[in-house]
């Protein structure tokens, strides 16, 4: 009997680079890789969308419609380029308007994408409908998606065989227009009976040529199990990465999968041999990248807390990137709790976001004592409805603390009546930036990555973020030293800064300030900006955290409450208020600087 061929799209260029590199990967350094790929025969790779269409802007200071067009150049015009969609928070965290809904699925079939994966992390049928209609019109294929995960032990009311069929009964009743569907676990912690089972109810329902796709990652350990139970159950097609950006918190690798299946009745439509080679390509490629510990391994408290891999390195990337990585076991904890009591979204991004930053939150400012927008908007009903009922007493927490009544109306409505959303609302953004071009990518832009997308088009952005030469050895910091008549050269934290003393005057990097020496201190250096006496009040960082914006200047008054300063971790904006009333007598920090815990911001006298 011959076997049955099993499809595979190759995940490494999207997927693995999410779930390995924070998706911090410049276009250059991978493309050798997909061109090893294409002549190992692959013809279906994920290209783009996901964390793949901000990071590049935010961290690579790149534009992620020129890496698709670059993506496609090296691919060839008959590759199928896959790219990932959220519904109606298309390729960013926050929801949208139709019209950018639609201009999403227009630009992407425009820079050479051919399939859109789309779901919603909520598996709300609604948030499916205006998305799944742009792609087809727009001329691409629709892969409509189900989303998986398993409940924390002892939970229960959703995320079960019955749930997944009513979801795929609804976009079946809803006329949703689709080519495929997709089943996506992207914390892959679904058990692999469950796995089997709904692979198998979903081959029931849908004709026997629809394509049914599986798609999980190794981090709960069960990724590969989980592939092998769904091809038994009547999958077409998985997907699977390759090495150094697959097992662990990626998709399982296509070598180990077509091992697994060996002596089976089922075959992989891929030339090992040559797969091999083009994953030596591909090694090679990303040999100068730091690979973080956490994406290798299989982390045993992922069920419990079910984090995607595509979002627990993100995560873990931007704590090292705060110096809070110590963190990260309280945070993964404390995640247990916050799926409980929000309603069983599923842990896919931007849930899995929302999940994350709100156990943030609780480790570091205590329980339910600030809350994430992004989850606050999420249990309030501002994303859709969740599969379950929200915890009534987290409601009530949110709706207080964000001073927001919960909704059940579609959150499309709601964001087309928005004044803050839309084309127009992004040509606002443009014009108010001096920017004149409104080509439809620069709206895109400036619609899902807000100010950071206006400082891309500005030039003002830089690449950050981005772990290179991670062979070479961290060079030691130079202790600070004397350059002449009160001149010092002082690195912290690896930035150097100029710093020079004269008098009653200062200057950093140029920077001049006025200062006065602290009383009973010798003429070393040490000084207070902008005369602080011993009565100020200082300001402090809550928080390891980059300075985003500064609302204030030397010798403005301000009251007690007045917002200071704007910081930005993990992807969440901070406020920094003042504690009392007086006047600025000191600004210690600079827009775009990295502070500390406790770190002085600013006094006010």
């Amino acid at each position: 009997m011959a076997k049955k061929t099993i499809h595979i799209m190759n995940t490494a260029f999207r997927d693995g680079f999410q779930s390995v590199y924070g998706a911090r990967v410049l276009t250059e350094d991978f493309l050798p890789a997909v061109k090893a790929c294409v002549e190992a025969g692959q013809t279906h790779f994920e290209a783009g969308g996901g964390a793949r269409f901000q990071a590049p802007f935010f961290y690579c200071n790149e534009s992620a419609f020129d890496m698709m067009d670059k993506f496609r150049a090296t691919a060839g015009p008959d590759a199928d380029l896959q790219t990932l969609a959220r519904g109606i928070n298309v390729v960013g965290l926050d929801s949208q308007s139709r019209d950018i809904i639609d201009l999403h699925a227009k630009l992407f079939k425009k820079h050479g994408i051919t399939t859109i994966r789309n779901f919603d992390a909520l598996n709300d049928v609604q948030n499916l409908i205006d998305s799944g209609r742009s792609i087809k019109a727009h001329g691409l294929k629709h892969e409509v998606v189900v989303t998986m995960m398993e409940l924390p032990p002892g939970c229960t009311g959703a995320h079960d065989v019955a749930f997944y069929q009513k979801t795929l009964q609804g976009i079946l009743d809803a006329g949703i227009p689709f080519d495929s569907v997709c089943f996506k676990d992207a914390s892959g912690t679904s058990t692999p009976k469950k796995v089997y089972d709904t692979i198998a109810m979903a081959r029931k329902m849908l004709p026997a040529d629809c394509k049914i796709v599986f798609h999980s990652h190794e981090t709960a350990g069960v990724g590969t199990v989980g592939y092998i139970a769904a091809i038994k159950a009547g999958a077409d097609q998985v997907d699977c990465s390759l090495a150094p950006a697959s097992g662990g918190t990626c998709q399982p690798d296509v070598a180990t999968l077509w091992h697994a299946l060996r002596g089976e009745d089922y075959e992989l439509d891929v030339d090992i041999d040559k797969m091999m080679h083009a994953a030596t390509v591909f090694k090679d490629c990303m040999a100068d990248y730091f690979v973080p510990p956490e994406a290798l391994a299989v982390e045993p408290m992922i069920p419990w807390s079910p984090m995607p891999g595509g979002a627990l390195t993100a995560n873990t990337q931007m704590m090292r990137d705060n110096n809070i990585m110590d963190k990260y076991e309280d945070c993964i904890k404390a995640m247990g709790e916050v799926v409980r009591r929000g309603g069983f979204g599923t842990s896919v991004t931007p849930v899995s976001q929302f999940y994350f930053q709100q156990a943030f939150n609780n480790v570091m400012f205590g329980p339910w004592e600030k809350i994430a927008e992004g989850y606050g908007k999420m249990v309030l009903g501002y994303f859709g409805k969740t599969p379950v009922a929200p915890d009534p007493e987290i409601v009530k927490i949110c709706s207080e603390k964000m001073e927001l009544k919960p909704t059940t109306e579609n959150p499309v409505d709601l964001n087309d009546k928005n004044p803050k959303k839309g084309v127009d609302a992004a040509k606002k953004m443009l014009t108010d930036a001096g920017i004149a071009d409104h080509s439809d990518e620069n709206v895109f832009i400036a619609a899902c990555c807000a100010q950071k997308g206006i400082d891309f088009l500005l030039g003002k952005a830089k690449i950050n973020g981005v772990r290179k030469d991670a062979r070479k050895p961290a060079e030691a910091a130079p202790a600070a030293t004397a350059g002449g008549d009160g001149a010092y050269t002082v690195t912290v934290n690896g930035k150097k800064f100029a710093v020079e003393v004269k008098g009653d005057k200062a200057s950093v990097n140029g920077k001049s300030y006025d200062i006065a020496l602290a009383d009973g201190t010798e003429t070393s250096g040490t000084a207070t900006v902008a005369h602080a006496s011993a009565d100020s009040i200082e300001v402090k960082a809550p928080m390891n955290a980059k300075v985003v914006r500064i609302n204030v200047q030397l010798g403005d008054h301000v009251n007690s409450g007045d917002v200071l300063f704007v910081v930005e971790a993990m992807k969440m904006e901070i406020e920094v208020k003042a504690s009392a009333s007086g006047t600025i007598s000191s600004i210690a920090v600079d827009s775009g600087e990295q502070v500390t815990a406790g770190q002085p911001m600013a006094s006010i006298n």
